[in-house]
């Protein structure tokens, strides 16, 4: 186990094109104290960590697992192996091994449930036969089920989590971590009946072939108004706990503007001096919640249509080109960080930018940092577009192409053979000519320029 630490954390909260926001560190806030296992605190609109502790910690996760469950069901629906309606039988072999002591919704073998029943059943009352049933009918087997479990995880980007069933049973090579919960949870939000089923608070499952109708109660007290935890704000997910565990919940709430989702692993549960027992669980993920929306907010740094820099232009008779953000970019920052406080720093692709340029043409980037740590990153794009003039293009062409290496050895060898053939001229000149006079002939035959000497 790692050490505990504390830190809040405030982070961009635009997702651009083809960008993964990355959380980062600050410590201008201190957050709650707590005395779980692991937490972790995002911001849904950026996947930004505002509060972490042992995020990436490998720990048994209990019934969190059926998140994963339920994740692959959806996705055998909206993939067309399997529709909400349509009935599905229990098996004696899904059965199989399920501990009597666990969480249940009493499904007996041969008894005929539809899939969507059997997901209120597996995330309202945690129903592990539920998970059982529905993995032997998606794979064929649990075991093959599970193989598809390891498998999304890895697809995910879960790098600390290993499963071992569809329910949760405690299995020492069943382990994942908080920030792989968060990944998993967000891909199974995409799908919105996965919310609409795990935010019941309580749901009546009708009468089946063997049996009358069940009232289902939400294990998580979160949602379940008359509760002691109970919070308006918060919408499902999912409870998890057994003795090597501890008490587990995943959970999102959203506030005014914020929609955040909350991780918190190996609680306590304690009683109290009336007898009653106390959840910690429920109560850090109250704290943490409550922490955050009393102080951050979101402040908007650059409009799309801001101006947010200049790049050198080359090849054309326009020197610069302004460049804008691709999106707005908003920061979740603690309450009474200024703007000005940020800085920004530009990177250019290339300087100078070449023409032409088409507007919206992205130039380079802007990073924006508080207190050493970067808070965003956005893509700077061309606000205008910007013509190449001809003759500067030509002008470039010949001088890129004397620049290369074949053009260099042919460049010189030309100048040695020039070097030669002028020589050989100078050489030949000097013997055909001599004091002004051709020393081979060519001048008329048979006439003498001397004397004549007299006999």
């Amino acid at each position: 186990m790692k050490t505990r630490r504390f830190f809040s954390v405030f982070f961009l909260a635009l997702l651009l094109v083809g960008q993964l926001a990355v959380p980062v560190e600050a410590a201008r806030v201190t957050g709650p104290e707590i005395q779980g296992k692991a937490a972790l605190l995002i911001d849904q609109k950026t996947g930004a960590a505002i509060y972490a502790l042992n995020e990436h910690d490998e720990l048994y996760p209990a019934s969190l697992t059926k998140i994963m469950t339920c994740l692959l069901v959806l996705e055998a629906v909206d993939e067309g192996r399997l529709k909400l309606n349509q009935e599905i039988t229990a098996t004696p072999s899904a059965l199989e091994g399920l501990a009597e002591d666990g969480s249940t919704a009493g499904i007996e073998a041969g008894e005929i449930l539809t899939v969507e029943e059997l997901l209120y059943c597996l995330m309202v009352v945690s129903a592990n036969e539920a998970g059982a049933i529905l993995a032997e009918k998606i794979s064929g087997s649990v075991d093959s089920f599970v193989e598809r479990m390891n498998a999304k995880a890895a697809e995910l980007g879960c790098e600390n989590t290993h499963f071992m069933n569809p329910h949760g049973y405690h299995d020492s090579q069943h382990y994942t971590s908080a920030w792989d919960l968060y990944l998993i949870t967000k891909a199974a939000l995409e799908y919105p009946d996965f919310m609409r089923i795990c935010d019941t608070s309580s749901h009546t499952v009708p009468a089946t072939n063997s049996s009358e109708e069940r009232q289902l109660n939400n294990t998580n007290f979160l949602i379940r108004s008359g509760r002691d935890y109970y919070n308006p704000d918060v919408h499902g997910v999912k409870t998890g706990s057994h003795s090597q565990a501890g008490h587990c919940l995943v959970s999102t709430a959203q506030h005014a503007s914020m929609d955040l989702l909350c991780v918190v692993l190996g609680a306590d549960r304690v009683q109290k001096e009336d007898g009653s027992w106390w959840t910690y669980s429920f109560d850090y993920t109250n704290k943490l919640y409550d922490w955050a929306f009393g102080n951050f907010s979101y402040q908007t740094i650059l409009k799309e249509d801001d101006v947010a820099g200049e790049a050198p232009v080359s090849l054309s008779s326009t020197d610069h080109v302004t460049l804008r953000p691709a999106k707005a970019v908003e920061l979740l920052l603690p309450k009474g960080v200024k703007p000005e406080e940020l800085e920004k720093a530009v990177t250019l692709k290339s300087d100078p930018v070449e023409a032409p340029i088409a507007e919206g043409d992205v130039l380079g980037s802007m990073t924006i940092t508080l207190d050493g740590e970067v808070l965003a990153e956005a893509d700077l794009l061309a606000y205008t577009s910007v013509e190449a003039s001809r003759i500067r293009i030509l002008w470039r062409d010949v001088k890129n192409f004397f620049s290369t290496t074949a053009a260099k050895i042919a460049l010189g060898v030309v100048l040695v053979l020039a070097g030669i053939s002028g020589g050989w001229k100078l050489l030949f000149s000097r013997r055909r000519y001599r004091y002004g006079r051709s020393v081979g002939g060519g001048g008329r035959r048979g006439v003498y320029r001397g004397s004549r000497r007299r006999r």
